[in-house]
């Protein structure tokens, strides 16, 4: 399994309102926008908005960040290897496949391996 990028998580209570400035920031436009257990998710540039009210946001806040990756089932052999478990998945997801993991130490990331052609609504 090998990381392709690092997306940093955000939180916001109204997606529309936290994009313009992520739009400023990064120069780019939303590249995925999709409704997700309950709350709205966007990717733009080196960021992953997850955007609802703080009951939708409370599953969402433990996982620090978020690390798109070449081969899911490779999740298994990092846990195996170097400790720490797997908490959530591997579920499928509306841009391919996610699971949670839980690092010693507790970090606690997201790893995602995106379809090759991604499901999105771009805004």
């Amino acid at each position: 399994m090998k990381a392709l990028a690092t997306l940093a998580r955000l939180s916001a209570d109204d997606l529309d309102r936290a994009l313009p400035a992520l739009r400023a920031l990064t120069g780019e436009d939303v590249r995925t926008r999709f409704p997700y257990r309950g709350a709205e998710v966007a990717g733009i540039g080196g960021f992953l908005i997850v955007a609802g009210d703080e009951q939708a946001l409370a599953p969402f806040r433990r996982v620090q960040s978020a690390v798109l990756v070449d081969d899911l089932d490779g999740t298994q052999a990092l846990v195996a290897e170097h400790g720490g478990e797997i908490v959530d998945g591997p579920n499928e997801v509306p841009t391919g496949r996610n699971a949670t993991v839980r690092h010693p130490g507790r970090a606690v990331l997201e790893y995602v391996e995106h379809r090759a052609r991604p499901e999105q609504t771009m805004s």
